[in-house]
């Protein structure tokens, strides 16, 4: 039985601040009718339905399938829910004395004597003028909580008048007037579906087959799952005392309800380009709803506008908010109280913006719940549930009508306070912001202990519609470049391939708004140019960008055809201060006038066209008051960008180098020892945001985007609390913002950002800042300059190195840089190795030109698969290479194979493997010679009644399909019978031959640089698993500040805290190596930090490789090699996987026209070494119980199979077998020629194959082709799942996007 259910069963006890649940259930009975005596108003079949669904999706036989259980904790939520709505009622008030039956009326007390009137047939209820004190004390007290539930008296009956009234009262006829009040009613049309979804929205964080269960369970208990409820949030009025009222319509029905308020004189201001959507005003009336009843999750993709919808709650509720950002090293400390140090040297506790909030009624922002460690979130359990928190500094906060029954015991407020005993505000709230957990990635933050934490809302990105409403609001008549965008991110959105839908965060309503607001200013001439510069499309991976341009073309985004940026051929863009103006190209501001001249930056930047045009991007996006994110590959500019603009326009700068060691702490503040006080020093980010300067980050991917996060509301709103306990605010929110005022940092209005990182992925392998903050920036991708760029600026750093040396180097470099970009190559070369080159001969002219690249180029010649491609490159563009590097040889060119078709018309007689000729001459149309083409009976290619393939490389002549056909029943037979003759042989020769060094070798060496790019993709991939977190209590390492600061203060510490530091300290005090120098254990460092107890295992990820292993891979091989890169593909799956098994399992599968799922090698024992990498498992197929050579096993199978085709069963078996399999993730590689037309095969039968689960990620990569047809192919097939690899080479290139763009969907 879940742990849940067992609290509720043995207990049912809660202090809660949302209800009176003093009560204790034994039963889900019991426990039904404590709900009903919490919300007695409630539709009580409502209530029924809600807790058969609770305890069914709980049950021991839905846990079998390992659903999370059902928060049952906070039933009384839900139940809340329904009680909270009160509706408008015409009352009738009289001056009748008060009797036993009108007691039982709830009216509020007390009333004034109204004139006498006829009764009214408008009335809805009764309600006396007399008071309650008439009733004796004893008896008020007995049925208080009783008469508080009680509804009111009603007077109608069909005819419409009072006639539930006493006889003797309407005889008698006393006087009664109407009135409007409020009358506590449940909420009939609010539906049992969405209070389900409030407390386990199971569609955000269940994969599908579990949201399917829930689904089958909710229909069984005829729970009705299409009722949608539309809210419209009315107004919000009578905000006083704390305590406000909520007009809201449900489903067309005017409601109102009471909701907990701030005490604000001034309204939090609202962003200026705020427009409401119909959809946004229901968001506010939900969340007003569960405002009302207690603290609530608001769960929606970056970007969408969470934050904002939190702010215009708050400023219509007039609360203060505490903005605080969560993060991963974050500790409940740090949530709760924080340690520092006074003016004298001593520490105290210092509270946390959390507990200001509890104390002061404020509303409490989580924002990235998502990020922050599951055990760092329990010390708000008591906080959540009970409304009461035990602090490090012996304080003890306690909910506020609990405080109050203490004042009321006798206790006085000072004799409270100094036993630690604080109130907590009524109208405190915690409001927490969160991003979907991504499903099938490892285990998500959206636990049972959370669930039972919150209530919960889905937010979802405004539509097409709703966007365009928004921004024409904004900026009038959009652009047909704009709906072109806007076009994009819908179709993004509603993708259901996995790598579109990750690739449309990168459109959030934010970054829309953001576009929209930079085209209205500086219109564009291509949305296509937007649009790359805006995915930084440059460093996708190969598959997303490739899957990008085709939605982009389906939409009609097509490429610019002028000349520009994105051509062939480049205008000069004019750069030029005059009079105090600065103008780049055809963008003009004032040059900023500053005294801090040291800090402006003053280099040496020599203009190129591509530079200047990039500047002048970045100039119209600071002007807009945007921060920037620059991102390209290490040594292309970056910085010398971002200073040449900070140098136009005289602007100081405050710089700041990211590392991975970084933590939240030293971002913001840097703490030093002084005189044994703790003295906090601002950062370069806090000095920057007081004085206006602007504030570089450099290397922002090497940081943890855990640690980076922490900017988000620095650079969304200006808001950010420091470590220290200071405010960074705005200045529009010096008014509404918390904390004491004597702590506030004002922004400066010229505050600016200037974000510089690395490109994700492989081979930085950094982390992608992009992915995590990138539409909080305008973005812009740094490239290599083109070659003419390039040529401009090698000439202005040398101008006196001959020009014919500079062009074959920057040609040299563009071949390399091409084939990093392919993956060839593990490092872009970038224009930092040619400048210094050309700075090289410009200084020393004559020194040799290889001494000068050998002064870039020495560290490769260690790696002769490296040496070897930078001397064919360097060589093939005419640059010196003797004494460089060592040469490597070079093997001849393939003879490339034809066919040429003919006619036998000759019969056959009986099947033969013929004579075989010495010299290996070709032969045509006979029956004799064993390896001839076009003929008949013998082994051979393109000919008929043979008994299997044999291939001696020269031209084939193929005969028709029909006439191959044309053969007798009998031949047939006897060609079957010695073709498994001579297979059995073939597999026998195979297992009893020793291991062949040569022929692995042969297809090692063909793929030994792609098998280290892949191998580095892998360790980025394992790195990511195994980040090093900080270890506290170390010897030696980093100074911990939080250890600095835990010094002995007898003031704040408690009788147990002063035994447990006496012993700690006598303990150092005896021992030898420590002496009188105290604590030594004041360091942290940086470990990996291993999985907590209980915690499940990592599961791997799956791959499955299907090989194609058809006669066609060996009757077209001589054609096209196709065969042979089936088997490189296979030597680089093993060698690059070697080592990485524990993380990245995988098996080998052929498939061919006699089989469709043939194991090649299984996931549970893959090969070990060399020879095992040579050897599989062929016992599935011929029940033989030995290793048998992969390689040569592949070939044989291709050569003696029988015709046709198995690829569809082939994927779809491959896909249906790992997506029953429980790994973080799975991936399906078929490899197969694209020869599916010759069998009838339609290109969207295996489209639909590949995309049709997904929970599998499946490719299939065409790696032989007649014509043109693998291209034809993979254009009808989905984006990004179709491959074409017709040279030997591009085919690990390719296992390596997948790879990558498996990467990039984690991030």
């Amino acid at each position: 039985m879940p742990a849940n259910i067992k609290r509720v069963h043995l207990a049912f006890y809660s202090t809660s601040v949302y209800g009176n649940r003093n009560l204790v259930v034994s039963s889900p009975k019991e426990h039904l009718a404590a709900l009903r005596e919490e919300a007695p108003n409630a539709d009580p079949t409502k209530l029924e339905a809600l807790m058969s669904a609770a305890y069914a999706l709980v049950s021991p036989e839905v846990q079998q399938v390992t659903l999370p259980d059902f928060p049952i904790d906070s039933l009384h939520m839900a139940a809340r829910v329904l009680r909270n709505t009160i509706q408008r009622t015409k009352l009738c008030r009289s001056g009748l004395p008060l009797n036993e039956v009108m007691c039982r009326v709830s009216a509020l007390q007390p009333f004034l004597l109204l004139l006498r009137v006829l009764i009214l047939r408008q009335c809805d209820a009764l309600v006396t003028n007399s008071r309650r004190e008439t009733c004796s004390r004893d008896k008020r007290a007995d049925e208080l909580q009783r008469r508080r539930s009680s509804p009111f008296m009603d007077t109608r009956n069909r005819r419409g008048v009072t006639g539930a009234l006493p006889v003797s009262w309407e005889e008698l006829g006393y006087s009664i007037e109407g009135d409007q009040t409020d009358r506590a009613e449940s909420n009939p049309n609010m539906s049992v579906h969405k209070l389900i979804n409030l407390l386990y929205p199971y569609t955000t964080f269940l994969n599908h087959d579990l949201v399917r269960n829930v689904k089958v369970i909710l229909n069984n208990l005829k729970i009705d799952m299409n009722v949608k409820n539309e809210c419209t949030l009315s107004n919000v009025s009578g905000v006083t005392g704390n305590k406000a009222l909520a007009t809201v319509k449900i489903d067309g029905v005017t409601r109102q309800f009471p909701v907990p308020c701030g005490d604000r004189n001034k309204s939090i201001p609202l962003p200026k380009n705020l427009v409401e959507t119909a959809y946004q005003s229901g968001l506010l009336a939900e969340f007003m709803m569960s405002h009302g009843v207690g603290d609530f999750c608001i769960v929606g993709p970056k970007g969408c506008g969470k934050s904002v919808l939190v702010t215009q709650l708050a400023s219509m509720l007039k609360y203060t908010i505490e903005p605080i950002v969560l993060y991963q090293d974050m500790t409940a400390r740090d949530l709760v109280q924080q340690r520092t140090t006074l003016d004298n040297g001593d520490t105290v506790w210092r509270n946390s913006a959390l507990v200001d909030a509890a104390l002061k009624g404020n509303l409490a922002v989580l924002d990235g719940l998502h990020r922050i460690h599951p055990s760092t979130l329990a010390v708000l359990h008591r906080l959540v549930h009970d409304r009461e928190l035990q602090l490090h500094d012996g304080t003890r906060l306690l909910r506020h009508d609990r405080y109050d029954d203490l004042l009321a015991s006798g206790l006085t407020r000072d004799q409270l306070e100094e036993s630690g005993v604080k109130r907590i505000h009524p109208a405190f709230r915690i409001i927490a912001l969160a991003e979907p957990p991504v499903l099938g990635r490892g285990q998500h933050w959206l636990s049972p202990e959370i669930l039972s934490l919150f209530m919960f809302h889905e937010m979802r990105n405004l539509s097409r519609d709703e966007e365009i409403f928004v921004l024409n609001s904004l900026y009038g008549d959009l652009s047909t470049h704009l709906h072109s965008i806007i076009n994009l991110a819908d179709e993004l959105r509603q993708s259901e391939d996995s790598t579109l839908k990750n690739l449309s965060s990168s459109l959030s309503t934010r970054q829309l708004l953001r576009l929209a607001s930079r085209m209205a200013k500086y219109p564009t001439e291509s949305a296509y140019e937007t649009i790359q510069q805006t995915f930084l499309a440059k460093f996708l991976p190969n598959l997303a960008r490739r899957a990008l341009d085709s939605a982009c073309k389906n939409i009609g985004i097509e490429p610019p055809h002028r000349v520009g940026m994105f051509g062939k051929k480049e205008t000069k863009v004019s750069c030029a201060i005059q009079n105090g103006i600065l103008t780049i190209g055809n963008t003009s501001t004032e040059v900023y006038k500053t005294e801090a001249l040291s800090k402006v930056p003053d280099i040496l930047f020599y203009d190129v066209p591509q530079h200047i045009k990039l500047l002048e991007w970045l100039l119209q996006d600071f002007l807009l008051g945007n921060h920037l994110l620059l991102v390209g590959n290490q040594g292309v500019g970056k910085n010398k960008i971002a200073d040449r603009l900070l140098q136009l326009l005289n602007r100081p700068r405050e710089y700041i180098q990211l590392h991975r060691d970084t933590t939240v702490q030293s971002l913001t503040v840097q703490p030093t020892v002084k005189d044994g006080i703790v003295v906090y020093e601002d950062s370069p980010l806090v000095k920057a945001v007081k004085n206006g300067h602007v504030l570089v980050v450099d290397e922002a991917d090497k940081a943890p985007t855990h640690v980076t996060c922490i900017l988000k509301t620095l650079v969304e709103n200006g808001e950010m609390i420091l470590s220290d306990g200071r405010r960074i605010v705005p200045r529009d929110m010096l008014d509404s913002s918390a904390g004491d005022s004597s702590s506030f940092i004002l922004v400066h209005g010229d505050f600016r950002m200037i974000v510089l990182a690395n490109r994700p992925g492989f081979p930085f392998l950094g982390n992608d800042f992009f992915a995590a903050l990138g539409d909080l920036f305008s973005c812009h991708a740094v490239d290599n300059p083109s070659i003419d760029s390039e040529m401009e600026l090698l000439k202005q750093y040398g101008p006196d190195v001959p020009q014919d040396v500079m062009k074959k180097l920057v040609k040299a470099f563009a071949v390399l840089r091409e084939m990093a970009d392919r993956g060839q190559l593990t490092y872009p070369y970038s224009t930092r190795e040619l400048v210094n080159i050309v700075k090289h001969l410009q200084k020393y002219p004559d020194e040799d030109l290889v001494s000068a690249i050998g002064n870039v180029f020495d560290f490769d010649r260690y790696s002769k698969d490296m040496a070897d491609t930078l001397l064919e490159v360097l060589h093939s563009s005419g640059l010196p290479t003797e004494g460089l590097l060592d040469g490597r040889s070079k093997e001849a060119l393939k003879k490339i194979q034809a066919t040429i078709e003919r006619k036998s018309g000759l019969d056959v007689t009986s099947p033969k493997h013929g004579k075989e000729d010495p010299e290996n001459q070709p032969h045509v149309g006979g029956n004799q010679w064993a390896g001839g083409t076009g003929g008949r009976d013998t082994a051979g290619l393109g000919g008929k009644g043979g008994p299997y393939r044999l291939d001696k490389g020269h031209d084939v002549h193929q005969l028709s399909d029909a006439e191959k056909d044309d053969i007798p029943e009998h031949v047939k037979q006897a060609a079957r019978e010695m073709n498994r003759k001579a297979f059995e042989e073939r597999l026998k020769e195979i297992r009893m031959s020793e291991y062949d060094a040569k022929l692995y070798g042969q297809f090692y060496r063909a793929v030994q640089p792609q098998i280290g790019a892949l191998r580095g993709v892998l360790s980025e991939l394992q790195a990511k698993q195994k980040e090093r977190q900080w270890a506290r209590h170390q010897t030696s390492g980093e100074l911990d500040d939080g250890k600095i600061i835990e010094g002995y203060d007898c003031n704040i510490l408690t009788v147990f805290e002063h035994l447990v530091y006496m012993t700690h300290w006598l303990h150092h005090l005896f021992t030898p190596s420590s002496g009188l120098t105290g604590e030594r254990a004041i360091y942290r460092r940086r470990s990996e930090q291993e999985p907590p107890p209980g915690a499940p295992p990592a599961r791997p990820k799956r791959l499955r490789l299907v090989l194609d292993c058809s006669g066609s891979m060996y009757r077209f091989n001589s054609y096209d090699g196709r065969l042979e890169r089936s088997m490189e593909a296979v030597v680089l799956i093993m060698e690059a996987l070697r080592g990485y098994e524990s993380r990245l399992r995988y098996d080998l599968y052929a498939h061919s026209g006699e089989e469709s799922a043939l194991e090649l090698a299984s996931a549970d024992s893959p090969p070990a070494d060399e020879k095992e990498r040579l050897q599989a498992s062929f016992s599935s197929a011929l029940n033989l119980s030995i290793w048998e050579t992969i390689i040569r096993t592949m070939h044989a199978h291709a050569q003696f199979c029988w015709s046709g085709d198995n690829t569809l069963p082939a994927c779809k078996k491959a896909i249906e077998a790992l997506a029953e399999e429980d790994s973080d993730e799975s991936i399906v590689i078929v490899l197969s020629d694209a020869n599916l037309r010759r069998y009838g095969i339609p290109p969207e039968a295996l489209g639909s194959i590949l995309v049709s689960d997904h929970r599998v990620q499946a490719h299939v990569i065409f790696i032989g082709s007649l014509g043109d047809e693998a291209n034809m192919l993979m254009k009808k097939l989905p984006a990004g799942h179709a491959h074409v690899c017709m040279d030997v080479a591009s085919l690990p290139h390719i296992l390596q996007q997948i790879f990558a763009s498996s990467l990039h969907q984690d991030s």
